[in-house]
């Protein structure tokens, strides 16, 4: 049962955009509302991405940059007290961390993309120009 979950857990971590889907088709089916249905599955997948975005840059450039992950996701959540204090006069946390989390989603959708790109590029490459 251990390795059954452990393998479930890892094709998600390596291919989130499937968790996503599942996720959105599960909601979907106990909502029956969309938007909503798209939302909850933005906000369990976000963790996904973040993880998989590590574990690909890990992959590509055999070193980890949990750090500057961390880091940047500190500095986006700064930014977004910041910004709706000034425009609000008072910070609301739920309303900043949804903002911040849904945010976060975009950003490290794009990052797997990229790196996807990146990685497919390199093992090609590697592969091609192997006499």
């Amino acid at each position: 049962m251990g390795s059954f979950f452990s393998a479930i857990v890892a094709t998600f971590v390596t291919i989130p955009i499937l968790a996503y889907l599942l996720v959105f088709i599960i909601s979907k089916q106990v909502t029956r509302q969309h938007r909503r249905s798209v939302h909850i599955a933005l906000d369990v997948s976000t963790l996904l991405f973040v993880i998989s975005v590590h574990y690909l840059i890990v992959t590509i450039w055999a070193q980890s940059y949990l750090w500057v992950i961390f880091l940047s996701m500190l500095i986006i959540a700064v930014i977004f007290v910041i910004i709706h204090w000034r425009v609000k006069q008072e910070i609301n946390f739920t309303l900043i961390f949804k903002g911040f989390w849904r945010l976060n989603f975009f950003i490290f959708f794009t990052a797997y993309v990229v790196l996807m790109v990146i990685g497919l590029v390199q093992s090609v490459s590697a592969f091609v120009s192997v006499p």
